[in-house]
């Protein structure tokens, strides 16, 4: 399953890169120290830590990393690929099936625009940000389901789910906040990732690949 993994990671080749020029990465190697565009300074953002064993127990013991990037992942994975999607491939063809699975999906996170609501936030801004957020679940939930689809596999969406949440939505802002020519090195790898990945999504998720002879293939 780790091809899929790595499809999705060229989708986000721009983030990648983006971590390694602010030197987030190094947080997970254990290192205290990140380098600016000026000079190495102390992370202040990440937690200290002594040693990349550290780091990830630290994370392990941490319910809400826990349930962002193991639990969600797994529960949604079953519930809407694993469970609801084989029922849909019964009364839908494939390339229906995965457009309408994603439907339920990106309808399930507008539970979130109440706890926006309870924190203070106006109407019409929850109800924005909900629908901004039920466009990327869906378009994520229809690129899941074709993992599944293709593969015949639970492991490939749950695994490309778990790091999705990891790397989140692209931070544009931070993008354009770079100076030249980082930035337009960096809307090109973009531009790039998604390229490379809309290319190699077909023959990288050749269901012989994964020995997958369901019938729905």
């Amino acid at each position: 399953m780790i091809l899929p993994l790595l499809l999705t990671m060229v989708l986000f080749l721009g983030p990648l890169v983006l971590q390694g020029f602010s030197g987030i990465w190094q947080v997970y190697a254990g290192n205290k120290q990140r380098r600016t565009e000026n000079k190495v300074e102390e992370e202040r953002e990440a937690p200290e830590v002594s040693n990349e064993p550290k780091f990830w127990w630290t994370n392990v013991n941490d319910l809400m990393w826990v349930r962002n990037y193991i639990v969600a992942p797994l529960s949604e994975e079953f519930t809407f690929r694993a469970c609801m999607l084989p029922l849909l491939l019964q009364v839908f063809r494939p390339n229906t099936a995965i457009f309408v699975a994603p439907l339920f999906f990106g309808a399930a996170h507008f539970n979130h625009l109440i706890e926006r609501l309870k924190t203070g936030m106006l109407w019409r801004h929850a109800l924005l940000i909900s629908c901004f957020q039920f466009c990327y679940t869906f378009l994520f939930g229809g690129y899941s389901a074709f993992l599944f689809v293709r593969t015949g596999h639970f492991v490939a969406p749950f695994i490309a789910h778990a790091f999705c949440n990891h790397m989140g939505f692209p931070d544009l802002e931070e993008i354009y906040s770079l100076g030249e020519p980082r930035r337009c090195c960096m809307l090109i790898l973009c531009m790039v990732g998604l390229v490379a990945w809309a290319f190699l999504l077909i023959p990288v998720t050749n269901p012989n690949l994964y020995s997958n002879n369901l019938w729905w293939r």
